[in-house]
């Protein structure tokens, strides 16, 4: 019997909506004040300029591999061409920590932003989690919406796809209203400070530019569902940085221009108060914005679904996760099994309440960085391994722009580490990645222990072979 594979048919504005929808979501809504009042105005325009400039140098480094290698799994391909299987399953399980933790932010921002549109919904006290009364209709919200993300997923990439295109264009008119508005009734004297914290400011800002950015490698995950020229692949994906990168950046302006620093710390959701009140406190208007909130919570959360499904796919269609996860459902060609675990692992995240939005942020995060500096290590090491790969989107200049890569993502993770200002928090956010270490270890082995590491390396020598 044949075997079932991935339906190839995501066209152009399904990529570029897909990658731009996961990258935007939610975070732009609910953490634009935070932003502000740690770096200032200026400090957090600074910081996501800084942070755009690795994603669009690793963006880069990802497109000419994206194009060159089209397989699912993305970073899994790249890393093990490269350098072999171990270090292909550390950076595909860290950029699937990354994904889950995007996914679990979702299912916590949800119920947050009814606070916006319904006041006073959360009943039902359950407990107290780091100063935080957890509610049952709270995380009831957030629990039923991932439930119903992971449906849409189930049910396959062109649903998916179709319903990600249209909130995308919501998020994208909700957006634009805020930046006309606020530029129009805005005021620069608003903007004061423009550094708050000095240099400790920007850069706890930018530890959490990556979880904003990321997105963009959904497209490589996606490869084999993508229908297009495997040199658009890498256009398209830096075509997405470069949008999210003017978008985040518009955003802090238009937000600061508004509401000055009394009125942000004043405020539960900033980017909502500034559109109202740019529009002459206008509650109708916060709502349209708290909409394409909501689109934006919706389209991060089904790319991410995508994103972390299919890298989990790959996993074990190689052998190194079990192999039941890497079966697509007869009927919608999904890998319906990768999904479920995502939404098992993610649909409890509301119990944890709103502050683990901040935990999720920076654990996320420092996977993600990881799984950036090992893909421009792979783009390094395979122009020197393998110069003559056919390599549609071939950046020029040789290496340097993988080494400007290494060099800026080895920077960012050292500012997770302790001893740094902006350092991943003790215990929470550090107990993140230490039981995802635990769980990855242990798979892993236990994979290989009943498969054979033979096998993984076979399988993934065909599957390049087959594109070569």
């Amino acid at each position: 019997m044949e075997e079932k594979k991935l339906l190839k048919i995501l066209g152009n504005k399904d990529v570029l909506a897909l990658a731009f929808g996961a990258m935007i979501g939610w975070g732009w809504v609910v953490t634009t004040g935070l932003w502000i009042t740690e770096a200032g105005s200026l400090g957090a325009i600074l910081a996501f300029a800084i942070g755009g400039v690795l994603v669009v140098v690793v963006g880069l480094t990802y497109a000419e591999l994206a194009s060159a290698l089209p397989l699912a799994g993305g970073e899994h391909v790249y890393t093990f061409k490269a350098m072999g299987r171990t270090a292909s399953f550390i950076a595909t399980w860290a950029i699937i920590l990354g994904y889950v933790s995007v996914v679990a932010f979702e299912a916590v921002a949800l119920p947050t932003v009814f606070e916006y549109l319904v006041p006073d919904y959360s009943q039902g006290y359950l407990y107290t989690i780091a100063g935080w009364d957890v509610t049952a209709t709270w995380a009831g919200v957030g629990i039923l919406g991932s439930i119903l993300v992971a449906w849409v997923n189930y049910r396959g990439i062109k649903l998916t796809t179709a319903i990600t295109f249209i909130l995308t264009m919501l998020i994208l008119g909700a957006g634009l209203l805020l930046i006309t508005g606020s530029t129009v009734s805005g005021d620069i004297q608003h903007m004061q400070p423009l550094f708050e914290k000095g240099i400790a400011g920007v850069l706890t800002v930018i530890i959490m530019t990556p979880f904003m950015f990321v997105g963009f490698d959904v497209i490589p995950q996606a490869a084999e569902e993508i229908n297009l020229p495997q040199r658009k692949i890498g256009q398209l994906l830096i075509a997405a940085v470069v949008l999210a990168v003017l978008w985040y950046v518009a955003i802090i302006f238009g937000v600061s221009r508004v509401l000055g620093s009394g009125e942000l710390d004043a405020s539960n959701l900033v980017t909502a108060d500034a559109m109202a009140k740019a529009f002459g406190d206008s509650r109708m208007m916060g709502n349209i914005l708290v909409l394409g909130g909501i689109g934006g919570i919706m389209t991060s959360w089904l790319g991410f679904y995508v994103g972390g499904s299919r890298a989990i796919f790959a996993l074990a269609r190689a052998g190194m996760l079990p192999k039941s996860l890497g079966e697509l459902h007869p009927k919608y060609n999904t890998p319906h099994k990768a999904i479920v675990l995502i939404a098992v692992l993610s649909t409890a995240a509301p119990l944890l309440g709103r502050p683990a939005l901040v935990w999720l942020v920076d654990a996320g995060g420092l996977g993600l960085v990881v799984a950036w500096l090992m893909v421009a290590i792979s783009f390094v090491i395979l122009r020197k391994k393998d110069p003559e790969m056919k390599r549609p989107f071939k950046l020029s200049g040789g290496t340097t722009i993988g080494w400007v890569a290494i060099v800026m993502a080895c920077g960012v993770t050292v500012l997770y580490m302790p001893g740094m200002p902006s350092a991943l928090i003790w215990p929470y956010e550090w107990a993140i990645i230490g039981l995802w270490i635990i769980l990855g270890v242990v798979l892993y082995h236990v994979s290989l222990s009943k498969y054979g590491r033979e096998y993984a390396d076979k399988h993934m020598k065909e599957e390049i072979d087959k594109i070569a």
